[in-house]
């Protein structure tokens, strides 16, 4: 049974989470512990939780202003696939009977043959990235350049490819099925974070009531990337000229920390910011959320919420567990600390 004690508990801490959408499912990250949920075909919520310490508390510089940016985007990337390979795990459909070659493989390699699919999927996304979003741009340039364009203009137009190609390729992969219930997922993470901010209750009907566009979304980080790359490397084309692509291409590439460390302050500072300038300007990155997010349906909702409360509480005590550890729940509401079981006798009411 949930009783009236839920909603009078107070079992939402105002911290700032973030989260991801993984697929059929939701991670959140809260200060010392990141939860996965997920849900199975059997219609069971799957979730694990794990405790963890920020770079910063072990590394006081890590913490400082700008190269907390720097640290960030390097170890979301990493994080952020550990996290797509637990989720798939945890979905349970990838337990068929490997083929030989796969044996082979992973015999050879000494390592699983999804980890060893995981990591060259990794290394397939970054290349294709810094071919799409740095490799192109910088030809682009490099051709305006030598066509005689100033420097203020084929470094507009170098910006403004990014972020088409940016828009482009978020519009094509949303006609993807599995991509665009992921989209709907992240609009769930975008609720279900937005509800615990307010204090209210951890319920879909008022998860159900909040906008999915949030402004520490990491789709509003990508613009801010690319509207400050472009002002900087504004200056820097008119101090350094560069005709050679290649070495263009390198050029931005060793920039992009400086550029990610100052995104990501910009980014906290419109966030944490009610002021009428800063919402002009985290206008463009909530609309670009659009794109990434969907309305959610009441199931992802109770995903993301199970999700909330265990990276925030820890996971349930008392329910079953997958031979891997992972506590198996039927509705969103056990995931609550208050939550009360329903007992024999009111049952048999």
């Amino acid at each position: 049974m949930y009783t009236d004690r839920l909603n009078n508990s107070n079992t939402c801490p105002r911290v700032d989470i973030g989260g991801q959408a993984v697929m059929e499912g939701v991670m959140m990250r809260a200060p010392d512990r990141t939860a996965i949920a997920v849900r199975r075909p059997d219609h069971t919520i799957v979730v694990k939780a794990d405790k963890y310490v920020p770079l910063k508390d072990k590394h006081a510089w890590m913490g400082w202003p700008f190269l907390r940016g720097m640290v960030n985007m390097a170890t979301m990337l990493v994080f952020g696939m550990r996290t797509l390979e637990d989720s798939t795990a945890m979905l349970g459909i990838l337990d068929e009977e490997p083929t030989k070659f796969e044996k082979w493989l992973a015999k050879k390699l000494g390592k699983g043959v999804d980890k060893i699919v995981m990591f060259f999927a990794i290394v397939l996304a970054v290349i294709l990235s810094l071919g799409i979003f740095m490799a192109v741009p910088a030809a682009i340039e490099t051709a305006l350049k030598a066509a005689g364009m100033s420097a203020l203009g084929y470094t507009l137009i170098g910006g403004i490819v990014k972020i088409g190609l940016l828009i482009g390729y978020m519009v094509l992969v949303s006609f993807v099925p599995d991509v665009r219930r992921t989209f709907q997922y992240h609009g769930a993470e975008h609720k279900t974070v937005y509800c615990n901010e307010h204090g209210l209750p951890l319920t879909p009907e008022n998860a159900q009531t909040f906008s999915r566009l949030h402004p520490r979304c990491g789709t509003a980080f990508l613009l801010i990337v690319f509207m400050i790359s472009i002002l900087l490397f504004l200056v820097l084309n008119v101090l350094f000229p560069i005709d050679n692509c290649l070495l263009r291409f390198l050029f931005h590439l060793c920039m992009l920390p400086i550029v990610a460390g100052t995104s990501y302050e910009v980014l906290k500072g419109l966030a944490h910011s009610e002021s009428t300038i800063s919402k002009i300007l985290r206008w463009p990155g909530l609309q670009m959320q659009r794109l990434t997010t969907r309305t959610p349906d009441d199931g992802m909702l109770e995903c993301a919420i199970v999700a909330m409360n265990c990276a925030l509480h820890g996971l349930p005590k008392g329910f079953p567990k997958t031979k891997e550890g992972w506590v198996i729940l039927h509705s969103y509401r056990e995931s609550d600390p208050n939550y009360v079981p329903e007992t024999s006798e009111e049952k048999t009411e």
